[in-house]
């Protein structure tokens, strides 16, 4: 009996399905696996929770006819785009697949990934772009250009409306690299991604320094040097799990909450363990996340640039289940000193934060900003204000405790009452003053330490370091004056946030009318 016109048709789908599927074909698709890496759609199935994913834009070819190219049209043309569901919740999600003309940028897959990028703004759900592509077609020219500058505006649109997330799990190069720029978080796999606007050949060619792929562009490059990407993976399947990890702190979108997770960990835990912490000479470093970690629920931080700028730690945690942005200086990185890149990467979280809905942790231990004609030059003004009007701006819940130093400018700067701090705390240690007690001593009683005789000039410059440590570094003058709401025990500084936290739930404060600030860049 002969096949009846349905079953052929259906057959031919099946068979056009078989052929999207495969991608560039067996070959290069079995190339990608050899390398250690995972094809585009092993990405999207690790990605999305088994039998959600909903493939868009499934059948789009190119256009293009110059070159050659009428005679090589590949179904879906090097992107992969659709939704799906994370831990249940709704994401959008394309994978460029570079076993099809290199995953190259065309005006007809730009196309579906700005029709992707619409649906997600219009729905309200996150935005995520597996990126390995060797950029825009050539054989397209100005066409690719256009299609690039058309995901660019999504994603400044998109920002601060939806969480954007990049994932380089190749090469992103030339104008690609914008587009990850603007998102909220860039992933990079080490040894198998890059990026950078010039590649190593035209560097060569125009100032004939001699570099590589993988130390110009390379993933610790990124994640350690310039600080342009946030999270640095071992390979292809760490880089998709962290990516899962990262969405579950996050809200939909700006006019959600972030979601809340039941941790079992008791609000009215008491941690003994903090109470020695900070060492007795104010001078000793110690690691900052010893005192974040016992807090949290669980114990659990998931860092954010963990190898930039150490000097400031930023990261998501849950406080009785709900999503917190902890900012922290490091003091035993430079003593916890700000610096233009730390400024820079506090700035930036802190601004993701108050975007979406995100209350805001602050644990300081500050002695103050970086000296140095390298910092002045290099605009530490322009760029520590960013950290500044980045708090300032902030209207989301914000408590802060002081663990030790708060001197200067940083003391402001760190989330203090003067700009808006909702609830202020600090541990008996801390130390809140204009500079520390030496380099006070030395201005203030400079001219009486100079008359002593050689023999006492020691003994006098101890007795008014002590007294000015007994009148001035201690945490109480603040706190009478209204600047701290508390002095606590370090080891009831868990229930204590808690409860802020949740006094602070239905918090609403408002900005001036305007259409948008313009933060010093």
């Amino acid at each position: 009996m002969g096949e009846d016109g349905s079953s052929r048709r259906i057959r031919d789908l099946r068979a056009r399905k078989e052929e999207a599927a495969l991608g560039g074909g067996a070959e290069r698709v079995e190339k990608i696996r050899a390398s250690g890496r995972l094809t585009a759609r092993e990405r999207i199935s690790l990605l999305i929770d088994p039998g959600t994913f909903q493939e868009t834009g499934v059948f789009v070819v190119h256009r293009s006819s110059d070159f050659g190219m009428e005679k090589r049209r590949v179904i879906g043309d090097g992107v992969i785009a659709g939704y799906g569901r994370v831990d249940g919740r709704l994401v959008y999600v394309f994978a460029q697949d570079f076993t099809v003309f290199g995953g190259t940028l065309s005006e007809s897959n730009a196309e579906k990934i700005c029709r992707l990028m619409d649906a997600a703004l219009e729905n309200g759900a996150p935005i995520i772009g597996l990126n390995d592509s060797g950029g825009a077609r050539i054989q397209e020219g100005v066409q690719s250009l256009g299609g690039y500058a058309e995901i660019f505006l999504r994603n400044t649109l998109a920002s601060g409306v939806v969480p954007q997330i990049s994932a380089i799990m190749g090469p992103c190069a030339g104008g690609a690299v914008y587009s990850p720029a603007i998102t909220d978080f860039t992933f990079m796999v080490d040894k198998t991604s890059y990026m950078f606007v010039t590649g190593p050949n035209v560097i060569r060619m125009v100032t004939n320094e001699e570099v590589s792929a993988e130390e110009l562009g390379g993933a610790r490059t990124h994640n350690e040097t310039s600080g342009v990407a946030h999270f640095l993976s071992a390979n292809d399947q760490e880089c998709i799990l962290g990516v899962r990890r990262l969405l579950g702190y996050l809200p939909q979108n700006n006019l959600e909450d972030p979601p809340r997770k039941e941790t079992g960990d008791d609000p009215e835990r008491r941690e003994p363990r903090l109470d020695s912490v900070v060492p007795d000479n104010p001078k000793a470093p110690y690691d900052i996340l010893d005192a974040v970690r016992p807090v949290v629920d669980g114990g659990e931080f998931f860092e954010v640039q963990a190898h930039y700028a150490n000097n400031i730690v930023v990261g998501f945690a849950r406080l009785n289940g709900r999503t917190v942005g902890v900012v922290a200086n490091q003091p035993k990185v430079l003593a916890g000193v700000l610096d233009i890149n730390s400024s820079i990467k506090g700035a930036r979280f802190i601004r993701f934060c108050d975007a979406f809905n995100i209350p805001l942790l602050t644990f300081e231990d500050v002695p103050g900003f970086l000296p140095g004609i390298e910092q002045e030059y290099g605009g530490i003004i322009k760029h520590g204000a960013k950290l500044l009007y980045a708090y300032c701006e902030a209207t989301v819940p914000k408590i802060t405790v002081v663990t030790r130093k708060a001197y200067g400018g940083a003391y402001d700067v760190m989330s203090s009452k003067h700009i808006r701090g909702d609830y202020n705390v600090a541990w008996p240690a801390a130390e809140l003053a204009v500079m520390g007690a030496e380099g006070a001593v030395n201005i203030l009683y400079r001219k009486e330490i100079e008359k002593a005789s050689p023999e006492e000039r020691e003994a006098l410059r101890r007795r008014y370091i002590d007294e000015y440590n007994e009148k001035f570094m201690n945490p109480y003058i603040a706190a009478g004056l209204g600047y701290l709401d508390d002095v606590i025990e370090p080891n009831e500084t868990r229930p204590r946030v808690i409860r802020a936290l949740e006094s602070l739930q239905n918090k609403r404060q408002a900005l001036p009318r305007k259409k948008h600030g313009n933060i010093p860049l």
